[in-house]
């Protein structure tokens, strides 16, 4: 894989019907966020009736008349060769077969919405259109995936993570819980099914938002390919080389026996020799290989770096968090706050991880210095039963190379903040903004103290230095050699960061030379 570039994306964005003309907006977050874009139109909607409502297709007019929108924006702003854009839209069907997004190489291609998946999989052009699932493990039949149909010429991978929970199995650390309508998550359609049931699927994450494009924490899809075109990653999706994070980037290369994650070896050969080499944002807590979707190798790097000392100049990475703030339910019209900073270091900025949740946001790097603009929110962005959680922080993960001995200068909203280097790589810093809280319960409650902090510690606004790791915290690279099990074997890599993001591999699958 050292010949291949590493790509992130949300493979999932969701613009409704009365959306599509904020395309263009939308589109100046995913440029701030993500390489390139798949945009998946979606043409239902919740039709009253007698005072009910279901979910269901809109009207082939309005679906004809938003798909026309969608395809000349995808055309226009394919001029752009710097920022690929898939053209795509969500396909259901009658709910027998579970979810898939449908997208394109090409640009002027019809949208199809027929009532199951068999008959889509006929009506798209055989390498030149992808129908990716998502939110497998619902019950299957009432919109997750329905293995018994699956078509591997026309969905190469599946997503296992998005802002619906985790689709794994049904018996994980990961929950699927936010969409309290469509569960429980349970058996029969979820990813480890499908691989057990022989079906050659690689692994993504994306968001599943009907929002914003590339929320933080609903899932990125990574993609190793030779170059940022359309054709060099469409070849790299076909080929599953793919991944899928919850959140943190995590940056993964895998192999066995030289050959990358998503391939397909042909060997006689009874031990494989595994490569994996990974990248964190955070501290990386446990590495996993598994083979046939059981356990067969594992390390845990938690223990094995905390007593190194530093190097006097030393590479780390650190989150600054911005946002919590008054209590909406009772300071009701305080729904966001905007940061407005600089942060400035002794040695350089290696780089920085946008974690944001919402639009509105900006950040430029300039040597020592990074300034930047920041929106947090209290309430969802959209107030759809599809909307973001109610609580957005945003964050930035910075990756320095600075002096032990020095401090990171942070000016914020005016008010500036010195954390010691060395202090940060032992312990978290938390400042709130509590004499603002106090002004604010003051003049609205003339309330000015109480026994105890709690009407203003809990009402205050916070910035958040979490805790700085150094470089060999987050950077691992391990070697496994492994005996097959049978003839037909494959095997997949899961990385637990400390802070509690995750990445699966796609999987590797190995078969006989005869």
């Amino acid at each position: 894989m050292d010949s291949l570039n590493l790509y992130w994306t949300d493979a999932h964005t969701n613009p409704h019907s009365n959306q599509v003309g904020i395309l263009k907006e939308w589109l100046v977050q995913a440029k701030e966020m993500i390489d390139f874009w798949p945009v998946a139109y979606y043409p239902y909607y919740m039709r009253p009736v007698n005072n009910f409502a279901v979910e269901d297709i809109y009207d082939q007019e309005i679906v004809s008349k938003d798909w026309e929108q969608v395809q000349a924006f995808v055309r226009e702003n394919n001029k752009d060769h710097d920022f690929p854009i898939f053209l795509g839209y969500e396909w259901q069907g009658a709910g027998l077969d579970g979810d898939h997004n449908v997208f394109y190489l090409d640009d002027d291609m019809p949208i199809h919405t027929p009532l199951r998946y068999e008959t889509l999989c006929e009506k798209l052009e055989k390498g030149r259109a992808i129908a990716i699932p998502h939110h497998l493990a619902y019950q299957v039949g009432e919109r997750g995936k329905n293995w018994a149909t699956h078509n591997p010429d026309y969905s190469p991978f599946a997503e296992i993570y998005s802002s619906h929970g985790c689709s794994e199995s049904d018996h994980m650390n990961l929950s699927m819980q936010r969409h309290v309508h469509m569960g429980p998550r349970t058996s029969g359609g979820t990813v480890n099914e499908g691989l057990e049931q022989g079906h050659k699927v690689g692994i993504i994450a994306s968001g599943d938002n009907h929002s914003t494009p590339a929320v933080y924490g609903h899932g990125y899809m990574g993609v190793w390919a030779k170059d940022l075109t359309r054709e060099s990653l469409w070849e790299a999706m076909l080929a599953k080389r793919v991944y899928g994070v919850t959140g943190d980037r995590i940056q993964l290369q895998y192999s066995a026996n030289g050959e990358s994650m998503g391939s397909t070896i042909n060997t006689d050969d009874s031990t494989l020799q595994h490569k994996i080499n990974i990248e964190g944002s955070d501290s990386i807590h446990r590495v996993e290989l598994y083979r046939n979707n059981l356990l067969v190798n594992d390390y845990t790097h938690t223990g094995k770096w905390e007593r190194s000392e530093p190097e006097q100049i030393v590479e780390l990475k650190f989150r600054l968090e911005l946002g919590w703030g008054p209590d909406t339910r009772v300071f009701h019209d305080i729904t966001s706050r905007t940061w407005e900073g600089s942060l400035k270091v002794d040695g350089e900025i290696l780089g920085a991880e946008k974690c944001w949740t919402a639009t509105g946001q900006s950040l430029e790097l300039e040597g020592d210095t990074c300034n930047f603009k920041m929106i947090s929110h209290k309430t969802t962005q959209t107030g759809k039963w599809m909307g973001p959680s109610p609580i957005e922080n945003q964050a930035v993960i910075f990756n320095l190379k600075v002096n032990i001995d020095s401090h990171i200068e942070t000016c914020i909203n005016g008010k500036k903040y010195s954390v010691a280097v060395r202090d940060l790589l032992q312990a978290s810093k938390l400042f709130g903004l509590v004499e603002e809280a106090v002004e604010l319960v003051s003049e609205r409650f003339d309330v000015n103290s109480h026994y105890r902090n709690d009407p203003f510690w809990h009402n205050a606004y916070k910035i958040k230095f979490h805790q700085a790791v150094p470089a060999q915290s987050y950077k691992v690279d391990l070697t496994f050699d492994v005996n097959r099990e049978k003839d037909n074997d494959f095997y997949s890599v899961k990385i637990f960061q400390t802070n509690g993001c995750q990445a699966w591999s796609s999987p590797i699958w190995i078969e006989p030379l005869s």
